[in-house]
């Protein structure tokens, strides 16, 4: 008899929230936020760090159809990145890749050139992190990220994320073999340090 196994509720991912934080906002991500976004498929910079092979010009038409199928979603949760002093939407982020099996899913976020180093994104990703424990009842969610990426790594530390281990050779970019650092954050995590684990350690030293 196997007594491990319980029967956990589904997570409601068609139920898209609007997301607040200091500096941005997080809602469903629509097909109009297209011209805002084409500049992160264009950039050749955020294809690298992200490790998207080049396989020709964006074809606008297509990414259209499939923000606008992003609301039908009922496994995932895509949000806009909108930065609140200026109203533009900067970016994207997404939990992907849902294990019903293991409560677990995917992470990953994309700004719009110009935005990194300021804190919106990891605000977006504590925004969205939280949302994922405490509304959709997850119990993992992880990400990979690239050894020439170090800032995006810091930021995923900030919000407390935990290196598990490395893929080894994992991306071929320009003839460079690349590692990719394995990082995932645990719901009895968060529920410790709320996504600011440093300064859950300072208050407890």
């Amino acid at each position: 008899m196997v007594d491990h196994v319980r029967s956990a509720p589904r997570p409601d991912f068609l139920s898209k929230p609007s997301l607040s934080g200091e500096q941005v906002l997080l809602r469903p991500v629509t097909a109009d936020d297209v011209p805002a976004l084409m500049p992160m498929f264009l950039d050749a910079e955020a294809s690298r760090l992200t490790g998207s092979h080049d396989d020709g010009a964006p074809d606008e038409g297509r990414i259209h159809a499939w923000y606008d199928s992003r609301h039908e979603q009922d496994d995932r949760l895509d949000l806009a990145v909108i930065e609140r002093a200026t109203g533009n939407v900067i970016g994207e982020a997404v939990l992907n890749e849902w294990d019903p099996g293991n409560e677990s899913c995917g992470f990953r976020i994309c700004l719009v050139p110009g935005t990194y180093g300021s804190g919106l994104g990891t605000e977006a990703t504590r925004l969205i992190v939280g949302y994922g424990f405490e509304k959709l009842g997850l119990h993992r969610i992880s990400l990979e990220v690239y050894a020439f990426n170090p800032r995006a790594r810091r930021a995923y530390e900030k919000v407390g994320f935990v290196a598990e281990g490395v893929l080894r050779d994992a991306l071929l970019w320009e003839g460079e073999r690349v590692d990719a650092t394995v990082m995932s954050i645990l719901a009895p995590e968060w529920f410790q340090h709320g996504g600011r684990p440093e300064t859950a350690g300072h208050a407890s030293a």
